[in-house]
């Protein structure tokens, strides 16, 4: 779908961004493990997440869908029947990391995760390489791509070291550990997204978190016989809400008012980003906790935006795990800010629904905006605007909202191509964006 964005004059108002994808996904997994129903207030009602809620459908799990809620009746950790026909995770790279942790560890079961053509660029050889560390087999296309088997196995325990954080892989691993013979440690090099260690810690799992060495985190759980989790309130998705607040500081004369959004720490890193760039963002954001806390809730806050001038700033690389889905917003906000803004170490923005910096540095390129991808990034010299042009997401729901966004800041309008995907994460998007305006 081609729809073609004006420059506003201004952003006023407030809006209630949609329910946070990575917890909604996470919420339905570990409540079908649960040994009771467990009701899931605001889920998230987008392509990727009814894709978990129809796999876990095809597993045996009882998902009932409501106006306010979904009530997921699973069976418990164990005994998931095998399926001849594939698990069709569609375009969900989270429902593709995160359930074969979970599958891996059912002794003699059998099942084919597939998906749309975009998931099947995606690789799955990380997760592939733990879980057959602890005993399962995986048989991926070229070794390395979707569709794969999973075939299930009594799982041993494993110590395993991640070279790049990734909060997908670590999931992956800490599920399979709920049903391993002997403790399962994954240490990463970075801290990235911690919802999952949230919501074990909330089910009674014995989760231990610390310090390891160079900086380095190392999460550990042992087998369970059971979870133990209560009703789940999913908060708002700051991935989400990030398009609307790159809208609000680029737009001249915007104020904006952010209602319930989730402000984890380890989501708040384009947040801490934004706001060394000059933009005025306020809110109540978690604070870093210490690395043996684990908090069994989500924190949730408004958050006000005002426009205003901004600066170049550099983004290394032990930021980008807690700011890796709002990057390319940090090359938009560049074209529009005084100096030079640089992001490195993000090669995984290469693995994401498309190669993410070859072609936001193209379609904002196309655009008029001044940037140059690098291996693991780019950088962008500041021009003081956009003139507009024609800008295709590739079928990338968050590069569809961005090119979205460049339209409302740009002098001329923007014509997206691909709009559409924009309903994988945020199917309100557009109506959101045509309130304020």
């Amino acid at each position: 779908m081609r729809v073609r964005v004006e420059p506003a004059a201004r952003l006023r108002g407030e809006v209630a961004p949609p329910p946070d994808k990575s917890v909604s996904h996470r919420a339905a997994l570990l409540a079908a493990m649960n040994s009771e129903p467990v009701r899931i207030r605001n889920y998230l009602d987008s392509r990727d997440t009814n894709a978990t809620l129809e796999a876990l459908r095809a597993l045996g799990v009882i998902v009932e869908s409501q106006p306010d809620e979904v009530i997921v009746r699973g069976g418990g950790l164990r005994d998931l029947p095998t399926l001849d026909e594939p698990i069709n995770v569609a375009n969900s790279g989270t429902l593709i990391r995160l359930l074969p942790g979970w599958l891996a560890a059912q002794e003699g079961g059998s099942w084919t995760l597939d998906g749309d053509e975009s998931i099947r660029r995606r690789p799955v050889d990380r997760i592939a390489r733990p879980l057959t560390m602890m005993g399962a087999r995986i048989q991926a296309t070229d070794d390395r791509f979707p569709p794969f088997k999973v075939r299930g196995a009594r799982l041993r325990g494993l110590d395993y070291e991640m070279p790049v954080a990734s909060a997908q892989v670590k999931s992956c691993v800490l599920l399979a550990g709920l049903l391993a013979y002997g403790d399962v440690a994954v240490t990463e090099p970075l801290a990235s997204r911690d919802h999952t260690e949230r919501l074990l810690a909330r089910g009674r799992v014995g989760i231990v978190r610390g310090p390891a060495e160079n900086g380095a985190l190392r999460v550990s759980v042992s087998n369970v016989d059971e979870l133990e989790i209560d009703d789940i309130e999913v908060p708002g998705d700051l991935s989400s809400a990030a398009f609307l607040m790159a809208a609000g500081v680029l737009v001249r004369g915007s104020r904006l008012l952010l209602r319930d959004v989730g402000v984890n720490w380890t989501r708040c890193g384009f947040v801490r980003i934004l706001q060394r760039m000059g933009g005025v963002v306020i809110g109540d954001f978690e604070s870093p906790h210490a690395p043996d806390d684990i908090p069994a809730h989500e924190p949730v806050s408004d958050i006000d935006v005002t426009a205003g001038p901004l600066v170049g700033t550099v983004v290394e690389a032990h930021e980008v795990p807690l700011a890796i889905d709002e990057l390319p917003l940090v090359a938009l906000l560049g074209a529009f800010a005084e100096g030079r803004t640089v992001v490195r170490g993000a090669g995984e923005l290469r693995l994401k629904e498309s190669d993410r910096i070859a072609l936001v540095c193209e379609g904002l390129r196309d655009l008029g905006a001044d940037i140059e991808a690098t291996d693991d990034g780019f950088m962008v010299e500041g021009t003081g605007g956009l003139e507009g042009g024609g800008f295709d997401s590739r079928g990338d729901h968050r590069l569809a909202m961005l090119g979205a966004v460049a339209g409302l800041a740009s002098r001329d309008g923007v014509e997206v191509e691909g709009m559409d995907s924009a309903a994988i994460s945020y199917p309100l998007f557009l109506d959101h964006i045509g309130t304020l305006a």
